[in-house]
């Protein structure tokens, strides 16, 4: 349980946030909410004690533990199996197969547990960091933004670790649907002040505008009563017969509070530059192949690109999503196939590789002016202002601003570009749930085609008509809603890459051995758990026999008055129910371990058949 009692955190004139109160209650799963820059982050960095407050305090019961993502990527192990082993502590320092478990979850392959976590790329190290926060099993998990680098299923898989897991947790995403799937509670960051409720971020929102509603009402009648009695005061004040009564209402005035109008809020608003594209067809995809080496990433996939068309493009990270959209662009060349686009063809490509090619030297002005030379300065300088760029913020320079503010940049420039087709690869990352919900309004309206590569199922939902899926080493395009994919076809939740180099079939004799080899290996690994099973479910039953001597013991000495009796039996008691539940506990952890082990061995034994 965390108590933060009165806090208060400014930078310079900057007020973030001031004499908030708020308690972290026993197993509450709480979703922060609040615009960029409202202090998130900040609020989060106070309860780690990686920043003070500039007034209140953060109190946290003894010995708790506090879990979080840290942006600083270090590693001293050899393996990625060995760096994450070293998150474990107690009772579970050696349990290889809890670290397993996580890794597969996170979207890791077993052929990568002997690799070095220099091998990955930063999104998979900072997955690394994530398995070695949740192995860890601190009281509490803050989290923020823990799905940027993680794909669909990866996301799936977090949801449901989160939603089982025991202790409190704190979680900033840009997602509202995930938050809402794993969160008991939301709380937001609002004009300086924290407000919670029990439920999810849509009825948060309700309450707040709700009480906006309330306010703005009181703030307009408070006026109109305060405009009739100062009326009544000027007019009366020098008549003897009415001086008793303006005086009285002068009074009254003074003791009235003023209440000032609620100042705008920042909001991003997102209106693409649409280019009128003569024709139905935008572009033909037509059995397309490419790889980086030997073997290819996609394969003979064919697809048109129409008007009106929103085509996501979904599967696990690494498997080419990203290589498709830049095929798409023009920046690839494919291996095989043709793509032919309308001579028309106006492109918008939002990716991380146009991040990186944003001119450092330039202002945010001159680099959302170089789009296009025909937009005058008050143009280019409300392109600026949606994407919050506002006055003179539109003349920082692009060397200075952080990785989320230069995405925003790379935004405004498609706002601010001619297009009728959108590339959008991950545009969410950056953006607030606000933001992100101006964006999938912009995108439904968008007249032109959208092809966007995203992790957000909400987002999946609410636009995609048609995907593009790899699964199962092929990609495939879907003329089909992602529910329409869901209940017909589905993700595979358990599916782990294989290695591309293949082999050939072992002989019927050579089969026969490894199948011998690989039953004494499963024997060898499983028997130990299938006897220290059989001597839990011993233990438990003895212990069960025992307890209710012990509770019929204990009426008896009740009865009698022997206090001392009473003691020494309650506590016999209370240690039979406690090594009953650890019993337990233990017991469902061995299973779980031996049944997964004995699945993985059957997996083995019928491929190896096959």
């Amino acid at each position: 349980m965390i108590q933060v009692v009165r806090l208060a955190k400014g930078f310079g004139t900057q007020i973030l946030f001031e004499d908030i109160s708020f308690t972290l209650g026993k197993g509450e799963r709480v979703g922060l909410v609040g615009r960029n820059g409202t202090g998130k982050t900040t609020l989060f960095k106070i309860l780690l004690g990686e920043e003070l407050p500039d007034a209140g305090d953060v109190i946290l019961p003894r010995n708790y533990k506090t879990g979080t993502l840290k942006q600083h990527l270090h590693f001293t192990h050899p393996t990625i199996l060995e760096e994450c082993m070293t998150a474990l502590t107690g009772d579970a320092e050696f349990d290889q197969y809890k670290v397993e478990k996580m890794l597969l979850g996170l979207g890791f392959k077993m052929d990568d547990f002997s690799r070095p976590p220099s091998d990955f790329s930063g999104g998979y190290q900072i997955r690394l960091n994530l398995a070695k926060v949740l192995l860890a099993d601190p009281d509490c998990l803050l989290l923020d933004e823990p799905t940027n680098y993680l794909d669909i299923v990866s996301m799936r898989w977090l949801s449901k670790f989160l939603r089982n897991f025991r202790g409190e947790l704190v979680i900033i995403t840009h997602d509202r649907g995930f938050m809402d799937e794993v969160t008991t509670h939301t709380m937001g960051i609002w004009r300086q002040k924290v407000f919670k409720i029990k439920g999810p971020s849509t009825k948060y929102f309700e309450q707040i505008m709700l009480e906006e509603e309330i306010y703005e009402k009181t703030r307009v009648n408070s006026d109109k009563k305060r405009k009739d009695l100062e009326e009544f005061v000027a007019r009366f004040k020098a008549k003897a017969s009415k001086a008793t009564q303006a005086q009285s209402r002068m009074k009254l005035l003074e003791k009235m509070p003023e209440l000032d109008a609620l100042a705008m809020v920042a909001t991003l608003d997102f209106e693409f530059n649409h280019k009128e594209c003569p024709g139905k067809t935008l572009m033909e995809v037509k059995d397309i192949s490419f790889g980086y080496t030997e073997e290819n990433l996609i394969e003979n996939i064919s697809f048109p690109i129409l008007k009106g068309d929103k085509v996501a493009i979904i599967g696990k990270n690494g498997k080419g999503k990203s290589t498709l959209l830049n095929l798409l662009a023009g920046e690839l060349a494919p291996r095989g196939g043709q793509i032919s686009p309308n001579v028309n063809l106006l492109i918008g490509h939002f990716g991380q590789t146009n991040i990186n090619r944003l001119n450092m030297e330039n202002t945010i002005e001159e680099e959302v002016g170089s789009v296009d030379v025909n937009l005058g300065q008050q143009r280019v300088r409300s392109i600026c202002g949606t994407m919050m760029f506002t006055g003179d913020l539109a003349k920082k320079k692009i060397k200075v601003l952080s990785g989320g503010e230069r995405a925003r940049v790379l935004l405004a420039k498609l706002l601010a570009k001619p297009c009728n087709l959108l590339l959008l690869d991950e545009p969410t990352n950056h953006l607030d749930q606000e933001s992100v919900e101006s964006l999938t309004l912009e995108l439904q309206n968008y007249p032109g085609a959208v092809i966007i590569v995203t992790h957000s199922e909400s987002m999946l939902r609410e636009v995609a008509t048609s995907l593009i899926v790899f699964q199962h080493g092929k990609v495939e395009y879907l003329p089909e809603s992602y529910d329409d994919f869901l209940r017909k076809i589905g993700w595979d939740e358990d599916e782990t890459a294989v290695s591309g180099t293949t082999r050939e079939k072992p002989s019927r004799q050579e089969t026969k051995r490894l199948r011998s080899e690989m039953i004494i290996e499963r024997s060898r690994e499983i028997s130990p758990l299938k006897k220290r099973m059989e001597y839990l479910e011993n233990e438990i039953m003895k212990l069960e026999d025992e307890q209710p001597k012990l509770e019929a013991e204990l009426i008896e000495r009740t009865t009698s008055g022997d206090s001392k009796k009473i003691q020494e039996t309650s506590q016999r008691l209370g240690s039979v129910r406690k090594k009953i539940d650890r019993s337990f506990e233990e017991l469902t952890e061995v299973t779980i371990k031996h049944d997964a082990l004995f699945n993985k061995y059957e997996v083995k034994l019928k491929e190896l058949e096959s």
